[in-house]
């Protein structure tokens, strides 16, 4: 028989931590003994190391004290869901260390191989690297927040520069940056994006991101923030009877 403060060093865990133990019903606490120790057996010992096992792999102490009443073929089963629960954490652990790295290296997530070529097309097509540079930091922000959508997104704004009066419009708008908000040309540009936004879509809605999201609203602002004329231009897109 060994006191608390043995056992709790045979296993590798606190005092305290074995108290905790204690009150939240997990290990059953021993008499004590004449002496007024509590003393402790080879069977406290063997489920003080079952208990920090679970508590270690995240297993909640709530579920450990389920646990405890559960038969051989039930606790089997346990521990084959905890496992593959563990997988899961740890593939999600090691996604979050790949981007930490690359965060560390200057690249804060990958963009697909299409994405980055679609990139080197804006510069010959005559966009500015500005905007080229708006464009992939924009697409970064999709890609790590909305995996699930993001490449439905690209592939369409690709189609729409794939027309060249799109690609010209597209053109237009990044040229824009540098013209003062009250220049009748950004009239004139609104109106020709508002109706041709009309003209490709219909009544339908362009691919968006989940409705709930606030990524898009982020991204415009990002956008608008960047130019009084860009902010004007969305101001004046928004109001046309064709948005």
């Amino acid at each position: 028989m060994i006191t608390i403060g043995q056992l709790a060093r045979y296993v590798g865990v606190s005092i305290k931590t074995v108290r905790v133990y204690h009150d939240k019903g997990l290990l059953p606490e021993p008499d004590r003994d004449a002496s007024g120790y509590r003393r402790y057996g080879a069977d406290d010992a063997i489920a003080l190391i079952k208990i920090r096992t679970l508590a270690e792999a995240g297993v909640p102490l709530a579920r450990i004290r389920d646990l405890r009443s559960a038969t051989d073929e039930e606790f089997q089963q346990a521990l084959r869901e905890i496992d593959d629960e563990l997988t899961a954490r740890i593939r999600g652990l090691r996604a979050t260390q790949g981007r930490l790295r690359r965060l560390a290296a200057g690249r804060l997530a990958p963009l697909p191989a299409e994405v980055g070529a679609h990139l080197e097309d804006l510069t010959r097509w005559g966009f500015t690297p500005r905007w080229v540079d708006l464009q992939r930091d924009l697409w970064i922000l999709v890609f790590a927040t909305h995996p699930d959508r993001a490449i439905t997104l690209f592939h369409d704004q690709a189609d729409t520069l794939a027309d060249p009066a799109l690609w010209r419009l597209f053109l237009d708008y990044d040229h824009a940056h540098d013209l003062d908000a009250d220049d009748p040309r950004i009239d004139d540009l609104a109106r020709r994006i508002a109706e041709a936004t009309q003209e490709r879509y219909g009544p339908d809605e362009p691919p968006q991101l989940d409705a709930t999201s606030d990524i898009p609203a982020l991204i415009q602002g990002t956008v608008n923030a960047a130019s009084p004329a860009w902010r004007r231009l969305d101001t004046l897109i928004r109001a046309h009877p064709d948005a």
